[in-house]
């Protein structure tokens, strides 16, 4: 792409928008609607301010597919969207905001804490600790809120398999810790000053209360840690010892909770959104309770498992693409170069908009339809190059993968098999979020009719 004539590149267009806000009201109301809209108006590659702040827009297949080439590489990194959050918190660094060879040595210090592997053998204790969640905050005859529920299955599955600590007290605080940083630090679509909001210095404090809770336990219960039960813990606090450069004792609070705040909202969000699409579909609620009336007939659950749920998987898959949480991916130009016949300048401001093919009917007929076969064969729509990105693209894509599809279809197939549930009413539309993270509305609710089990 960089090899186009430099006389012959275009600027890309500037989408209009309002004084000091910019775009930023149309953000807020649905990122991804609106990277799509205007791809569709400009093509792909554009301009838009939000606060002030220009960003360039890479948008659609050829945008996702250029994050995970050389050139792509090459020419985006990640540090300056990062570093405020890294400045705020006295740490030196932090995963998401590394690149090159320093992001490669952090991977491969966290990959088998944040990955499915980290939970092989220890479905039953999930199911355990996702039924004793159950019971506490989805009561029979009740309204329950989704999102927030979900956010206290995610923390304790969390806890208990990737750190050994239970976060549940912590919760509201990292949830409010998250939406402060993304939303001033990170995508700058909010005033530095409000950081002096006391309710953020509180919600910091107590993660990094947690933070110094989980180290302080790590190193009393230092010598009697089975082996056979590595967790994230061991291995960050191994490679401090190890290796004090890479992960300095300044980054061990971030680095540590790093699970808590990857994982709160975005998985909660996927499934609340999942709750709601299911519920909302009767013929795919009905195949849904079927997978999880299978599952859960054999007994003790293995990997082979995880392979037969054709509903529950196909539901996941698109509700990640109905509701995409990694809507874009936040970048920095870091040399001059070409893209689409565009002219993209060193030190640019980038989004890009790798979900935009997921509304796109050329890769997705009836693209509205939420439509659970899609990525069965022979259909296998996801698989042209580009038009799926759920978990971001290149080398920054999530590294905890492999264990949120563990980790949702788990917690959906017990969820609907111990329970009952319908809409608050058949019509209910669902409202969404933007901040911190695109989701269901925090006021979404469902009512527990009963238990199935």
């Amino acid at each position: 792409m960089a090899t186009v004539a430099s006389e012959a590149l275009k600027e890309p267009t500037q989408v209009s928008g309002l004084p000091v806000l910019g775009n930023a009201l149309d953000m807020a109301k649905d990122p991804g609607r609106f990277f799509y809209d205007c791809y569709r108006k400009y093509g792909p590659v554009f301009k838009l301010k939000v606060m002030g702040n220009t960003y360039t827009v890479l948008a659609g297949a050829e945008a996702a597919n250029f994050m995970g080439t050389r050139e792509g590489r090459d020419s985006l990194r990640s540090k300056e969207f990062w570093q405020g959050l890294v400045n705020e918190w006295g740490a030196k660094r932090t995963l998401t905001g590394e690149d090159g060879e320093t992001h490669q040595k952090l991977r491969a210090v966290m990959k088998h804490g944040y990955s499915k592997e980290s939970v092989k053998g220890r479905y039953d204790e999930l199911v355990t600790i996702t039924d004793q969640v159950i019971a506490r905050d989805w009561p029979v005859g009740k309204l329950v809120p989704v999102v927030q529920n979900m956010q206290y299955i995610v923390t304790e599955q969390l806890g208990a398999m990737l750190t050994g600590t239970s976060p549940r007290e912590y919760v509201a605080d990292i949830r409010t810790t998250i939406l402060y940083i993304l939303n001033i630090l990170v995508t700058r679509q909010r005033p530095k000053f409000m950081l002096k909001d006391p309710r953020y210095k509180h919600a910091k404090e107590r993660v990094s209360e947690l933070g110094r809770r989980m180290i302080a336990e790590y190193y009393a219960g230092k010598d009697q840690r089975d082996p056979e039960r590595r967790n994230l813990v061991d291995d960050v606090m191994e490679a401090h010892a190890r290796d004090p450069d890479l992960i300095p004792a300044s980054d061990l609070i971030l680095s540590l909770t790093g699970p808590f705040v990857a994982g709160l909202d975005t998985v909660a969000n996927t499934t609340a959104a999942f709750i709601y699409a299911v519920l909302k579909h009767p013929e795919v609620h009905k195949r849904v309770l079927a997978d999880a009336d299978a599952l859960f007939a054999r007994g003790t659950i293995d990997e082979a498992d995880f392979r037969n749920l054709p509903a529950i998987d196909g539901a996941i898959m698109e509700a990640m693409r109905v509701y995409p949480i990694a809507v874009a991916q936040m970048r920095t130009a870091t040399r001059d170069f070409a893209f689409l016949g565009h002219r993209i300048r060193e030190g640019e401001l980038l989004y890009v908009a790798t979900a935009v093919p997921h509304y796109m009917h050329e890769f997705y007929p009836d693209p509205d339809k939420f439509d659970i076969d899609r990525y069965a064969k022979p259909r296998a729509e996801h698989l042209k190059p580009g038009v799926y990105s759920p978990y971001g693209r290149g080398t920054h894509t999530c590294l905890g993968k492999t264990l949120a599809e563990v980790q949702m279809a788990l917690s959906m197939a017990r969820l609907f098999y111990d329970l009952d549930l319908e809409l608050e009413s058949p019509d209910y539309e669902l409202q969404t979020k933007v901040l911190p993270t695109p989701g269901p509305s925090m006021k979404f609710k469902v009512r527990v009719k009963g238990r199935r089990h």
